[in-house]
């Protein structure tokens, strides 16, 4: 029975080690850091630098669409961000400026 009693006594020096302090939540916090480092910056980055590709189209542009069409920029239509690639003799398509995957060269090569 002493026994029981001394081990729910309080800590000596007054100290309740109930206490939440920042050590608690710095795992969370450290896994929070790393994921941005690794997964949301890079993202970020490429994803603006894929914005400056599309603003930049201009007319003689060789792109590569997402569903994989090669074709050459005939016009480039600001108001309603759209493209008309030049696909093949005579067969020209309107498609979305977002639809470009990546500029192969450029107009002025």
């Amino acid at each position: 029975m002493t026994l029981l009693i001394i081990a729910m006594a309080p800590a000596p020096g007054g100290a309740a080690g109930g206490g939440m302090g920042i050590g608690a939540f710095l795992p969370m916090i450290l896994v929070f850091v790393i994921f941005y480092l690794l997964i949301l910056r890079p993202q970020s980055k490429r994803q603006k630098e894929h914005q400056k590709v599309l603003d930049s189209l201009t007319k003689g542009d060789q792109v590569v669409t997402s569903g994989g069409i090669y074709g050459t920029v005939q016009r480039v239509n600001e108001k309603e961000h759209t493209l008309t690639l030049k696909i093949a003799d005579d067969v020209k398509i309107e498609i979305d400026r977002a639809a470009i995957a990546r500029k192969i060269s450029s107009g002025t090569e």
